[in-house]
């Protein structure tokens, strides 16, 4: 059975030109033109991925991304037109795991795709359960706890998780982490992994103000701690 991806898209013609491209790599695509819409296929379909332009007739993009994750964890990748950073950074702090900025070609996107799904569907290369302190993953069920609670994560949290329990200790810039999570070497993208440490911390620590786990080594970048304070 063909694996699904949403393409949420308001412009006919991109919203075609994305869906037929898709459809050529082998993928089986749902479209979607509103936010209402699409967050009733995101339930309704369960697809794999979902590709949200920000910009959305009615419930825009933002909002379409908070209701999903309110009850789904899949790959979200954000399309967006305006080149602010701040607007990415939201999008990030939503949920998104991954942004694209307008206009891009369709190799970029085909590859931001595959980059987001080697993280959600990993290898049997990958199934090595980890723990330290109190946090355990489980990467072959993409399931991390806490104690005995279950953490909710987006796929690049898991993967940013994932690095750390590997290196307690080991202090990691935030273009590091870019690599290993993401794939990109590019500084302009450095800003993103603080997003992602400040929701990764919400879901981790109890109290994200004044995290015991991920900690930031000023100047340097974040670490995991090595023992209990």
């Amino acid at each position: 059975m063909k694996q699904t991806i949403l393409v949420v898209e308001d412009e006919p013609g991109l919203n075609r030109m994305i869906s037929d491209y898709l459809e050529a790599l082998g993928f089986a695509v749902a479209r979607s033109f509103d936010g209402l819409d699409a967050v009733r296929q995101a339930r309704d379909i369960v697809p794999i991925l979902v590709l949200l332009d920000l910009s959305l007739p009615g419930l825009d993009g933002l909002e379409v991304a908070r209701r999903i994750r309110e009850f789904s964890r899949v790959a979200l990748i954000m399309l967006t037109a305006r080149a602010e950073e701040g607007d990415k950074l939201v999008g990030l702090e939503v949920g998104a795991d991954d942004y694209i900025t307008k206009p891009f070609s369709m190799k970029e996107l085909a590859a931001r795709i595959r980059a987001v799904l080697r993280r959600t569907q990993p290898g049997p290369d990958t199934a090595t359960r980890v723990s330290h302190l109190d946090l355990s993953l489980d990467p072959e069920r993409r399931r991390a706890t806490r104690a005995d609670t279950v953490l909710v994560l987006t796929a690049v949290q898991f993967d940013i998780l994932t690095l750390f329990l590997h290196h307690p200790g080991r202090v990691f810039s935030r273009l590091q982490i870019l690599e290993d999570v993401q794939g990109i070497s590019n500084e302009g993208y450095e800003r993103t992994i603080d997003v992602h440490i400040k929701n990764l911390r919400k879901a981790i620590e109890t109290d994200p103000s004044h995290p015991r786990y991920l900690l930031t080594v000023w100047g340097v970048g974040y670490k995991l701690a090595e023992q209990e304070p």
